[in-house]
This record gives structure tokens, sequence and C-alpha cells, in this order.
């Protein structure tokens, strides 16, 4: 299949030289998380409802973006942590905004819904992320949890979320080869994306985009996947990440002071939408479909 050529992308919201420096910079320092995912097949828009997210942050602050989940997260099948999904998201929003941005990878291997919780709550405490970016559900539908007990846990953590008036994007359990019982499976993908439209996430969709991948061609979805047919590869990770970036920058942008009248003193990154959430899951299997901690 003959590859695209690389996407560029415009800084609109700076003076000419300091948007070159910032690029520039950007692309420097974060070459190999980039050039990974140059070659992203299109897609469609994986949000799974129109948002807006404002931003008022203070000159010179960075954009505190946590990342939590499990091996997606943390980057398991990646051959280096800079060619996870955070570190790549990083370097693309930073370059896309023209901002300082730090993402935050707080991933853990093996984990389920319970267990992340208790990590996400300790994080808005202490953190005090301005965006929460929650990856979920793929650990706890692999292992068979009960559906009601992860809706449950889901919620708990998505309750946390708003009571900190932090705004979040919520990624869903991932496709892969593997995949023995598709419809229970899918139930878990359902739940996590129902609780974000209800509760006012966005909802980044890798299910769907991953689907997508493997409809285009089984090989090209074998590329964006590990060894163990799994966990996603550099390139995987990389699409993740340039696709997670093209949607969430013009969120980010900042708007007019005018229309941000409700701005807080404190750096503050607001969500109002009519739906949705995205969320990464979590992963412990191989391309037999046996479960693997990591």
């Amino acid at each position: 299949m003959a590859k695209k050529p690389p996407t560029t992308h415009k800084l609109r919201f700076l003076p000419g030289s300091w948007a070159a420096f910032m690029l520039g910079y950007a692309l420097c320092s974060f070459e190999p998380a980039l050039a990974a995912s140059l070659d992203c097949p299109a897609k469609q828009e994986a949000f799974a409802a129109d948002a807006v997210l404002r931003v008022d942050s203070a000159p010179g602050t960075d954009l505190r973006i946590l990342a939590i989940g499990s091996s997606s997260t943390e980057g398991i099948g990646a051959s280096a942590p800079a060619f996870a999904y955070p570190a790549q998201l990083q370097a693309r929003l930073t370059a896309l905004l023209g901002r300082p941005v730090e993402v935050d990878n707080s991933g853990v291997g093996g984990e389920t819904v319970r267990a992340t919780v208790v990590r996400l709550k300790e994080a808005l405490r202490t953190v005090k992320p301005h965006l929460v970016i929650w990856q979920v559900g793929t650990n706890d539908a692999v292992t068979g949890e009960d559906e009601a007990s992860f809706r449950d846990g889901v919620l708990d953590g998505v309750s946390a979320i708003r009571a900190a008036n932090t705004p979040f994007v919520l990624l869903d359990p991932q496709f892969y080869p593997g995949l023995k019982d598709v419809a229970r499976y899918e139930q878990y993908v359902r739940i996590v994306d129902d609780l974000g439209e209800r509760n006012g996430a966005a909802v980044f969709s890798r299910y769907d985009l991953m689907k997508e991948w493997g409809a285009e061609s089984n090989a090209l979805l074998r590329t964006m996947l590990s060894k163990d047919a799994f966990h996603m590869s550099d390139r995987g990770y990389g699409c993740l990440a340039q696709n997670l970036a093209a949607d969430l920058a013009p969120l980010l942008r900042r708007r007019p002071a005018a229309i941000d009248s409700s701005a807080s003193a404190r750096s503050s990154v607001a969500i109002e939408k009519t739906a949705a959430v995205g969320s990464i899951a979590s992963e412990k299997t191989t391309a037999a479909g046996s479960i693997v901690k990591y």
C-alpha cells in the first residue's frame, strides 16, 4: 500500500519567529517519537461527539495533562519510553499548540479499573492536572470482570474527576486480532462510551480506530501491534498520539478573553460538550488469547 505524504501542521497563534523556534524545538527534542507516526492512515473523527475545550492558562506555564491507565499508557510493546503514546502526544501537542505541554505518563501494566481509580484520586489531589486522559477497560474485559462492577468502577473514577472540576477524555478498549467473544467485549466498550456521554467527557474511541485499521487490511493492523499481536507497536502508539493530538489541538487552543469569561485565576482547562469520552484500555493477553501480566 502506497504511503501517504507526511502530515504537516501550522502554528497559528504565535509570532512567526517564536512559532518557528517552538516547532523546531519540539521536532528536534522528540524526533524519534514523531517519526514513528508520520505514515498513519487517514481516519474519521475519533471523538464520539462534538466538544469544546476552553483553555485559559497563565502565560509561560505548562499545560499539564495526566495520562493514566495500564500497559497501553505505560507503553508496553514500544521499543523505548519515548515511543509510548504519552511521550508522542506531548511532542505533537507542543508543536501544534506552540506552548509548553507536559504529559505525565501514569500507566501501570496489568491494572484493572479499581486499582487505577485509587491512583487517579491521589493524582487529582497532588498533581492537579488541567486535563485527564483515562485509558480503561481492556484488562477488565479480558479477565472477565463483572460488567456491573466494571461500570461502578468507571463511574467512581469519573465522579472523582468531576468533583475535582477537571476536564477529561476517556479512551475506550482497544481492538486486537485475538479477540474471542466480540459481543461481550463490546459491552465494555459501550460502558465506557456511555458513562463518558452521560458525564460530560470527550470520548476517543481507540476501538473504532483500530477496527478501521483492521478493515483496511490485516497487514496494516499487524504493523500497529507489537510482537505479541496485542500491545501496540511504536507505529501504533505514534498513530494513536497523532490522531489524538489532531483532535485535541483545535479544542485546546485558547479562545478570546471575551468568550472565556469564566476563566479562573489558576491555570484551567474547561470542557463543555454534548456527549462522550474515550479511554484507551488496559492490556494483558497474547495472540493466542492467554492472559499475561506485566
